[in-house]
């Protein structure tokens, strides 16, 4: 249990409410800031402003899924007011107290490392990552039903990148009968991809390997899908770029040819928000009870 524990939630989506929601049941002390459009309510969970005292006594802060733009400011769906992270705010938190996110800007880096306050940056850890490949998965095979005018089964995929959220792509297309190509720089990620039955190959080939594709998404956040990638590809191809922003596809040149290219980062929160809100409380309550028991054992 979390009794005596204080965690102040700031900004966020639909997400954050199951993680509301847990540690509200595991009786932590939350209180909620930029949520003072939500309709619903939960038992021991209190409204403050975004001032300098909520952050006094708080043992965790929660930001969402991108924690603040490179301004500090701090996106809310619940709140037409503007939150935005500043240093004063942070200076106020006690020295144990962490601050989580999904991923962290330099922004939201420095201020923490400025404090001497620990961050933690979920989407960094394999479980969250690997949990939130499922829902990315299939949000992506959901724009490529929409965005094409064939079946996934007897397509031929591409899918840059065997990482996390790469092999769980992948394996979706095979299962639904796609062929499916997979871009690699690592020798052991080629060797992976190879016996689980894809078509792996280097990177370094890929302007070659996506003649005929069909579709091609892209896992890696750095500009791999070049414009002389994309003239390979055949005009009916679609793109759907996984990466965080601003993804790895050359938008404008794909645009100017005429190929569907579309970036698509965060879809657990749009396709499967309450899963992914799931994802994410598992996972930050036992790490908030872990450094709560961490605290009364040094008391």
């Amino acid at each position: 249990m979390l009794t005596g524990t204080q965690v102040a939630f700031i900004g966020g989506d639909a997400r954050q409410l199951e993680v509301i929601r847990r540690l509200t049941e595991l009786d932590a002390t939350v209180t909620l800031i930029g949520f003072d459009n939500l309709k619903q309510t939960f038992d021991g969970a209190t409204h403050a402003e975004m001032t300098e005292e909520a952050f006094e006594n708080a043992d965790a802060v929660l930001l969402p899924v991108v924690g603040t733009d490179d301004e500090g400011k701090i996106e809310g769906v619940f709140t037409s007011k503007e939150l935005r992270l500043t240093s004063e705010c942070l200076g106020r938190l006690p020295k144990h107290a962490k601050v989580y996110a999904g991923m962290a800007k330099p922004y939201l880096r420095n201020l923490c490392e400025q404090h001497g306050i620990a961050l933690v940056e979920l989407l960094e850890r394999d479980d969250v990552a690997i949990y939130n490949s499922i829902p990315t998965a299939e949000g992506a095979l959901m724009l490529a039903m929409q965005h094409t005018d064939i079946t996934i089964h007897g397509s031929t995929a591409v899918v840059l990148g065997f990482g996390r959220t790469g092999m769980t792509m992948a394996r979706a297309l095979q299962g639904l009968g796609a062929k499916v190509l997979v871009g690699v720089r690592r020798e052991e990620h080629y060797a992976r991809a190879y016996e689980m039955g894809f078509e792996p190959f280097h990177t370094a080939q890929l302007q070659s390997k996506v003649v005929g594709a069909d579709l091609l998404f892209n896992t890696v956040p750095s500009p791999i899908v070049t414009a002389s990638v994309i003239a390979a590809l055949p005009p009916r191809a679609v793109i759907i770029d996984l990466a965080s922003k601003p993804g790895g596809t050359d938008f404008r040149f794909a645009e100017r040819r005429g190929v569907k290219a579309m970036l698509a980062p965060g879809l657990p929160g749009i396709v499967a928000p309450k899963t992914a809100g799931r994802i994410i409380a598992s996972v930050v309550s036992q790490l908030i009870m872990e450094d709560s028991a961490k605290r009364g054992n040094e008391a």
